[in-house]
């Protein structure tokens, strides 16, 4: 599985910010669980939200009703929409896949790219 993430940028505290992760591959993408985690700087990549293909959703604590993982089968794609965002959401942001639902909230098999998202006035 190739993924590819985008829609990261400068946002204000307290803004919104939608980010998109585009998947393609040989295997029916049915078979993957879709996730998005973010590494800051000086920490540890972390685990930030998951669904499966029918749209069941996990999310980590920190970002539970804040932010919302979304998934268009028909297009390949999975989205994470953020909202009420604050400087500690400052992160490179990877879209990740995998088989199995305990690997994609842990370590997920595929990554994409990473993207820039900065919260600051």
């Amino acid at each position: 599985v190739q993924l590819q993430a985008s829609g990261g940028g400068l946002v204000q505290p307290g803004g919104s910010l939608r980010l998109s992760c585009l998947a393609s591959g040989r295997e029916p993408l049915h078979w993957y669980y879709m996730g998005w985690f973010r590494q800051a700087p000086g920490k540890e990549r972390e685990f930030v939200a998951a669904i499966t293909f029918s749209g069941n959703t996990f999310y980590a604590d920190s970002v539970k009703g804040r932010f919302t993982i979304s998934r268009d089968n028909a297009k390949n794609t999975v989205s994470l929409q953020m909202s009420s965002l604050n400087p500690e959401d400052t992160a490179v942001y990877y879209c990740a896949s995998d088989p199995a639902w305990r690997q994609i909230t842990t370590t997920p098999d595929f990554w994409g790219q990473g993207t820039q998202v900065t919260v600051s006035s």
